[in-house]
């Protein structure tokens, strides 16, 4: 089946991007080019100029875990929002909408559920943003999402079609459920005081898995969230084990997840065939604008560097932190650009904080619910 026929009914939703502007971007301090420029090919070299850090913006997108009953509340309203959830109801098969507002808790809170509804959220917050703040839109120079919110962040981005992107994230937040539901498997938020080797607690607690007679336990970093704020995920027993001897780890507080698995773990490797060929059936392109990868920290350069992080993401660490140093490195005295965090939840503005109070002084958060 042609997944591009398939979705070729959602195809007409266009989101955020004002024709007249292309962002090719090299660094936070480069700027949208000339509208003279717009219909350049990607192999043209579109004239450049430069727009001082200040007047610049950068997007952050959310991530599973995010999400709350009651989150859309109020945005219909907005652009294409109304016409985004409709889109996802043909997707999905169901009406992620009521869910959205309605719950039950219970299942939003479903990896299966949680994704597709954390995407169409922070990309209608997006569209909340346009509104009241178009400036922010067009200044935009970089991007980022956190784990599924990488998807948000391409489709923003121009670099894929909102309908195919969900349909990923689709495919996606189903396969990661069932391979949660093969193993007894969670995720741990770790805070460590400056001595803490998670490493090396990670291979202590596989080594009591061992002990207890399971072959090939994991037990990884699955995050690194800012200095000393870290997420270890892998099978249950590992994370019992760290949780029991947290004082000697020199763990200073742990935390189990609301998730249903080991996310961004080997555990997941069932996934990563499944994802690399949804994303062989759909267009993707280079984006716009600066996209950086969760595995690395680094932007995207071209439609199979993207194919092949998405899918690498899968059973790799979310660099977080790392991402955060790439965005927003710059010279002593540089001014830093205005941040955004689309979505639901405040969760990315505290990691910037911890990481970087100098950029967090010109954060905003849009929120998915109006007051």
């Amino acid at each position: 089946m042609n997944l591009r026929v398939t979705l070729g009914c959602c195809s007409r939703v266009r989101l955020f991007r004002n024709k007249a502007t292309v962002y090719l971007c090299r660094r936070l301090s480069d700027v949208p080019i000339s509208p003279d420029d717009s219909q350049c090919s990607t192999d043209e070299k579109p004239r450049r100029t430069r727009r001082a850090p200040a007047k610049a913006s950068v997007l952050l997108f959310p991530g599973q875990g995010s999400q709350f009953v009651g989150m859309g509340k109020g945005l219909l309203k907005y652009g294409n929002v109304k016409e985004m959830f409709a889109v996802a109801e043909k997707v999905l098969g169901y009406d992620l909408l009521s869910l959205c507002l309605n719950g039950p808790e219970t299942d939003l809170m479903k990896t299966v559920h949680c994704q597709p509804a954390v995407f169409v959220c922070s990309l209608a917050a997006v569209e909340r943003l346009n509104h009241e703040n178009p400036a922010a839109i067009e200044s935009c120079v970089t991007a980022a999402g956190f784990s599924v919110g990488e998807f948000a962040a391409l489709v923003f981005s121009g670099a894929m079609n909102f309908a195919e992107a969900l349909f990923a994230v689709k495919v996606r937040a189903e396969a990661m459920q069932k391979a949660s539901d093969l193993v007894s498997s969670g995720m741990l938020s770790v805070i460590g005081q400056p001595q803490a080797k998670y490493k090396y607690a990670c291979v202590q607690a596989r080594e009591h898995c061992l002990s207890l007679g399971i072959q090939e336990p994991v037990c990884a970093i699955a995050n690194y969230l800012f200095p000393d704020g870290r997420v270890i995920a892998g099978h249950k027993e590992a994370l019992d084990f760290l949780q029991n001897h947290s004082r000697e780890l020199n763990f200073m507080r742990t935390r189990l997840l609301p998730v249903s698995g080991a996310f961004h773990t080997a555990l997941m490797e069932p996934v990563v065939e499944l994802l690399k060929d949804v994303l062989r059936k759909i267009e993707v392109r280079r984006p716009e604008i600066c996209v950086h990868s969760n595995v690395d920290g680094k932007r995207y350069m071209h439609d199979k560097h993207v194919r092949n992080q998405l899918a690498k993401q899968l059973v790799s660490p979310v660099k977080w932190e790392q991402t955060l140093h790439e965005i927003y490195e710059r010279a002593q005295g540089q001014e830093f650009p205005h941040t955004y965090e689309v979505g639901p939840g405040k969760q990315l503005g505290s990691t910037l904080q911890k990481c970087n109070m100098k950029a967090f002084k010109n954060y905003t958060h849009v929120d998915v619910v109006l007051p």
